[in-house]
């Protein structure tokens, strides 16, 4: 076996109501005196941030409140949270929110004294940069970012650029199902699927597989097969939501240590150029990349097959395991009330070939990981064949 090196939080807390009970506390423990709240307006007006800011000053802490996060988060927004950090001498990060506020709040966690703007980090190496105490309190089950080292922003020109090092990986992720409660329906689907995506795509990593994500990657992703349809229609089931949530990091641990694939290389141009939320587009286009795959990767999405449908994959093949597998995950994106052709998203046949070439030349180290190798033009198919 090769060698491994595998990074994931030192604290972590699965616990209804824990940001209420034990934030404040927390935050004590590294000696916080002032703490900066790096979250978006939706999280604000649920309340959220009123009960992390008094569990907070109960404990004798600061706060100060940065909800200006908005989706892909552009360097702009990020270098405003860095200065109210700045301004207010802040000693702890908090992200509290889906994955934009937590990975704005990572960068907020290196600015001290390290760089004046995050245009000058940009492709840059970070892993020695000091870093402030920071927490991450996730409010979907979805894209992992409470435990995994990269953050993923919008530069100046639009593309994506990922900050990635161990140095940024939060110190404490608190995992409190009560914040998911009142997530909208899609919302709730797409997170989901997101999560699933990871989990998928690290078990079948071609460069990065080990035997630690695995074990991560099965476990959250029956986790999250188990309970993705009752969220949807129980949305008010604790003890789903909860598993929900702890599967998601599970799988943030598990790919953030073997990668993602080709999945988010043909997703990130549908997010960028036509503003679909990311665990939407993963979605959108996961099982045509998997359909792809089959001829590598047939037997790991079999031993995933098995995993979550036992008795429904008894007896079948490596490839027939595999295909219901892919089939199940249809019916999963399809009855989960998310759009699913391009077309009903505005987005047109003639806007493929872009999107296509977009891949190929901008996120070729995605493509680098799949189980297999991709092309121009059989990207361009797997897109077509959901236009």
């Amino acid at each position: 076996m090769t060698g491994i090196e595998f990074y994931t939080n030192g604290h972590i807390i699965s616990e209804a109501d824990s940001m209420r009970q034990k934030l404040g506390s927390l935050a004590k423990q590294y000696s916080a005196t002032s703490a900066i709240i790096v979250t978006d307006a939706g999280i604000t007006q649920l309340g959220y941030v009123d009960i992390a800011q008094q569990s907070l000053q109960q404990a004798g802490i600061q706060v100060v409140v940065f909800d200006g996060v908005v989706a892909d988060p552009p360097v702009e927004i990020v270098n405003d949270a860095i200065q109210i950090a700045r301004d207010n001498n802040c000693d702890l990060v908090i992200g509290l929110g889906g994955g934009s506020s937590i990975d704005t709040a990572k960068i907020v966690a290196l600015h001290s004294n390290n760089f004046e703007s995050i245009n000058d980090i940009l492709d840059q190496d970070v892993s020695e940069f000091y870093k402030l105490p920071l927490f991450a309190i996730p409010t979907t089950a979805g894209t992992g970012a409470e435990s995994t080292f990269v953050s993923v922003i919008t530069a100046q020109d639009g593309s994506k650029k990922a900050i990635y090092t161990p140095n940024i990986l939060p110190d404490v992720a608190i995992l409190d199902a009560t914040l998911t409660l009142k997530l909208p329906r899609h919302i709730t689907a797409a997170t989901a699927l997101d999560a699933m995506v990871h989990c998928i795509e690290a078990y079948t990593s071609r460069t990065k597989k080990n035997p630690i994500s695995d074990a991560l990657a099965l476990k959250g992703l029956q986790m999250l097969w188990n309970n993705f349809e009752k969220v949807l229609n129980q949305g008010n089931d604790i003890d789903a939501r909860a598993d929900m949530l702890l599967g998601s990091t599970l799988a943030g641990i598990a790919f953030v240590n073997a990668s993602v694939a080709a999945v988010h290389g043909l997703s990130y141009p549908l997010s960028i150029n036509f503003h679909i939320p990311h665990g939407h587009a993963n979605a959108l286009v996961m099982c045509g990349v998997f359909t792809f795959n089959l001829s590598e990767a047939a037997p790991l999405y079999a031993e995933l097959a098995r995993a979550v449908m036992p008795t429904q994959t008894a007896g079948m093949t490596e490839l027939d395991a595999a295909t219901l597998f892919i089939s199940q995950l249809k019916m999963f994106l399809e009855n989960s009330g998310l759009e699913y052709r391009l077309s009903e998203l505005d987005i047109k046949k003639n806007d493929i070939p872009a999107l296509a070439d977009i891949v190929i030349n901008t996120y070729a180290r995605l493509i680098a990981t799949n189980p297999k190798d991709m092309n121009l033009k059989e990207v361009t198919a797997i897109y077509e064949a959901i236009a």
